[in-house]
């Protein structure tokens, strides 16, 4: 006897297609962070930069409008909302410079990062961009998030001295 096997690879596909295409969507969200992660640290260089040349200083820019800058560059793969947070602090030298963990003991985000110090020329200046990511993909939530609530903070930052922008200042 013969044993009909039409339909074998229908149910064994039926079988596997769950855990294919839960990881087909780790593996896409994964790389979808990534992308983020490289679209954020672009949009903080470029806007470090506007701190660092004086540009922010001459223009008298609010913490709001630098915001704004930065939205501008990661408004294509990330919401602008809640979910972003800037710190800018300046110090008088690399010594001094003191941050801490943005996480807080209940692993969310420590929404006293909001300073808004762009210093003067020739100060050293850490620009922090922080943004929380809602993990969706069901079972790999666990592997993909860093934070509480089903959440992958994404971070980007910049560090540098202040350039003599102002006048009759020869350098650092």
């Amino acid at each position: 006897m013969r044993r009909d096997r039409s339909g074998s690879a229908a149910i064994e596909f039926a079988l596997i297609a769950p855990v294919l295409f839960v990881f087909l969507m780790g593996i896409i969200e994964t790389g979808v962070i990534f992308f983020a992660q490289f679209v954020l640290q672009n949009a903080v260089n470029d806007a470090a930069r506007q701190i660092r040349t004086g540009q922010v200083a001459a223009s008298a820019m609010t913490q709001a409008q630098f915001r704004a800058l930065v939205c501008s560059e990661i408004g294509p793969v990330m919401g602008c909302g809640t979910n972003l947070q800037i710190d800018v602090e300046s110090y008088n030298g690399f010594s001094g410079a003191n941050f801490g963990n943005p996480l807080t003991a209940g692993n969310t985000l420590d929404p006293t990062l909001d300073n808004w110090l762009p210093g003067t020329y020739c100060s050293i200046v850490l620009v922090r961009v922080f943004y929380t990511w809602d993990v969706v993909t069901p079972l790999l939530t666990p592997f993909l998030s860093n934070m509480a609530n089903n959440q992958h903070l994404i971070a980007a930052s910049a560090a540098f001295r202040n350039e003599p922008y102002s006048t009759g200042v020869a350098g650092c």
